[in-house]
């Protein structure tokens, strides 16, 4: 009886570390296929012959490596050779372009971005909740509301918009 305290400790330790350690080790593989595709995008954005799905590639791996900046320039290079893509690939881009510029505390110009996905994909959550975000930061709570409201409509579970609808109706009252 006596051994079994250390023991269990012992063993709750070891699964808590290789637990940490698998956690660990796909965050490094993450990133090592990231910076790998970043590499091969960067490459084929600078050629002649880039396409519209690979600036959008390249763009979101930026995005994902928080360069906003340079995902802002890979996607306005997209959305230039987009013509004849599809409205949902045309949707997908705007709503990254908008992303990246509302991470640079650009709002205005993600609105308008979010709002030009809207256009192509008028069913689209992700650039409504979004939209609704940057609407939020301007300062436009009732355009806001109804925003996260239209979200919900589309797409019941999602928790974001539901937070942050109650917290902008916490506020109005």
């Amino acid at each position: 009886m006596d051994h079994l305290l250390p023991q269990a400790y012992l063993i709750g330790l070891i699964v808590l570390l290789g637990g940490a350690a698998v956690v660990v080790a796909r965050q490094i593989f993450r990133v090592r296929r990231d910076e790998a595709t970043l590499g091969r995008l960067e490459g084929v954005a600078k050629s002649s012959d880039r396409s519209c799905a690979d600036l959008y590639e390249l763009g979101s791996v930026q995005l994902r490596k928080r360069l906003y900046g340079e995902a802002a320039a890979s996607l306005k290079l997209a959305l230039k050779t987009a013509d004849g893509e599809p409205a949902e690939a045309q949707a997908l881009i705007q709503n990254a372009l908008g992303f990246a510029l509302a991470a640079q505390n650009n709002y205005a110009a993600a609105i308008r971005h979010y709002r030009s996905a809207l256009k192509f994909k008028q069913a689209y959550p992700v650039a409504l909740n979004n939209l609704a975000f940057a609407l939020e930061k301007q300062s436009k709570a009732d355009e806001a509301l109804a925003t996260y409201r239209q979200v919900l409509e589309l797409d019941s579970s999602n928790s974001t918009a539901r937070k942050r609808l109650k917290r902008l109706e916490r506020t109005k009252i």
